[in-house]
């Protein structure tokens, strides 16, 4: 007879009892295994799964060593291809050479996945499903109800750790990996430790993907989609080459486990567990946070959407242009007029560089000659609003005054110019140049374009007067060129150029070429 599971609670559980008499399993007319000493495993959720004894399978078993899956309960399974009749399915087998304590009942068996077996026969009852119930608790409730009121990803770490603790988890230390959209930083590692009181963020950039510390790590194993990592450091102390876990288990860890955290897009994270109790976790208590762990998955989500939405647009946009966005202003018009000192940085020679240096060293110049311009604007509480070609657009708005910003923008012109004509590695040791433009004035800053498609940019005579005084001085040899109220301001010495005609311009402009003390650059 075989004897029926009982389930007494909604834990998560696994429960493998052996079937009674001769067992085989067919693959239509063909005969796949055939044994006195099989057995099945019940696991909640799942349908149950008779496993052979390697003796009793008579199908050929081919090694497919590099398909592997893992289960935080039974560990990492390695699979086989299953020829039969002249058949062959890939990935037909599996089994666990090195099973965790939950799945050592069926060490040195095999399970075939589904569609392999055309039926199993044997002596006994039907193999009945688990009966499973609803999965309940302080932590579900929490997770539920409350877990969403957390500020930071941080916040709802210490708080899930707590939570788990309270609940009679023997969690000792949590953390989680969150991949970001961001051209510098690689993601967010967070880390709780049991009875600490704040949460360890780290933001690591993409250098640290190649280093041993990463490459050697489990977040590597499970980011690459080579399923979690479950290591009971008494148990399969030699499965995972990890150096992290000697750390761990100077630590007093007994048990580890790794397990990936997919989000909506795709993107695998990772979520990773230790615990310090003598005996590890127990199934039920891992089976909750694995049952959990979509939900879990989708509370980070929530931050790391919002941090990429921020990134994004500050990345695209700028810091301030970027708050306003994502502030709301997001329909056509939307935006203020405010009193402004504009910059057009225009780089000189760029044919003549594209032409010496070839397409893709070019475009490196061209980095090195925006990354130079948008620090230093930065620095001077300004904002590039975006790159034109080969030049920048940035705006000083006059939060402190027309002074002010004025002083801003020809500080920052000048330092530009003098970051320029060092020497870059880049072009060969060639030193850069450009032509500047200053001009004060109020302007539109908002949104302006089509429906669908919008642009955040300024708006005004300001904005075209800078662009024309900057084209005039790269004419003319002259790198920061500005309208008389700029230069006034500026605080530098000044040549007067009179009242200039600029293109575009219907009224002749007072002007002054701002003098750096670096030389004119031709």
């Amino acid at each position: 007879m075989t004897v029926r599971v009982q389930q007494t609670s909604n834990d998560y559980g696994i429960v493998v009892e052996p079937l009674s008499g001769e067992v085989v399993a067919r693959r239509g007319e063909h005969v796949v295994a055939r044994s006195n000493k099989a057995r099945v495993m019940y696991e909640t959720r799942l349908s149950p799964v008779v496993y052979f004894p390697f003796e009793d399978v008579l199908a050929g078993l081919e090694p497919a060593p590099a398909h592997k899956t893992f289960c935080p309960f039974k560990g990492t399974a390695s699979y086989s291809h299953v020829t039969v009749g002249g058949e062959t399915v890939e990935y037909g087998a599996w089994h666990y050479p090195k099973a965790l304590p939950e799945g050592q009942a069926v060490d040195g068996c095999v399970g075939f996945m589904p569609g392999v077996t055309t039926s199993i026969e044997h002596e006994g009852d039907p193999i009945a499903e688990m009966p499973t119930g609803n999965i309940s608790g302080p932590v579900v409730d929490w997770l539920l109800r409350e877990a969403w009121l957390a500020k930071t990803p941080e916040e709802l770490l210490a708080a899930l750790g707590n939570k788990l603790v309270a609940d009679g988890i023997a969690v000792s230390r949590m953390s989680i990996l969150i991949w970001s959209l961001h051209p510098m930083v690689a993601g967010q590692n967070c880390i709780w430790v049991r009875g600490e009181d704040e949460v360890t963020s780290r933001y690591p950039s993409y250098e640290i993907l190649e280093s041993p510390v990463f490459k050697d790590s489990p977040f590597q194993h499970v980011a690459n989609g080579l399923g979690g990592i479950r290591q009971k450091l008494d148990t399969n102390p030699d499965e995972f080459d990890f150096p992290i876990m000697e750390d761990l288990k100077e630590q007093g860890v007994t048990d580890y486990v790794a397990m990936p955290l997919p989000f909506s897009d795709g993107r695998i994270n990772v979520l990773t567990l230790a615990s310090d109790h003598p005996n590890g976790f127990t199934t039920a208590n891992l089976g909750l946070i694995f049952e959990c762990s979509a939900l879990i998955s989708r509370l980070f989500e929530v931050f790391a959407l919002t941090s990429n939405a921020t990134t994004l647009l500050e990345t695209y946009l700028g810091k301030r242009t970027g708050a306003r966005v994502l502030g709301g202003e997001i329909r056509r018009g939307d935006g203020d007029v405010i009193d402004a000192a504009i910059l057009f940085c225009d780089l000189r020679h760029s044919t003549r560089l594209e032409t010496e240096l070839g397409r893709d060293d070019y475009v490196s110049v061209l980095n090195q000659f925006f990354e130079t311009a948008t620090d230093i604007v930065n620095a001077h509480d300004g904002e590039v609003l975006k790159f034109i070609g080969d030049a920048v657009l940035a705006i000083f708005p006059a939060g402190s005054g027309h002074a002010q910003a004025c002083r801003q923008a020809a500080v920052s012109a000048d330092e530009i110019v003098k970051a320029l004509a060092e020497p870059c590695e880049e072009n060969g040791g060639m030193p850069l140049s450009c032509a500047i433009g200053i001009a004060y004035g109020d302007v539109t800053y908002g949104n302006v374009g089509s429906k669908e498609r919008l642009d955040f940019t300024v708006i005004g005579s300001a904005a075209n007067l800078a662009a024309r005084l900057g084209e005039h001085g790269k004419v003319n040899g002259k790198e920061i060129v500005a309208s008389g109220d700029v230069a006034r301001e500026s605080g530098f010495p000044l040549e007067a150029l009179g009242s200039l005609n600029l293109h575009n311009v219907a009224e002749p402009l007072e002007s002054f070429a701002i003098k750096t003390g670096s030389g004119s650059k031709d």
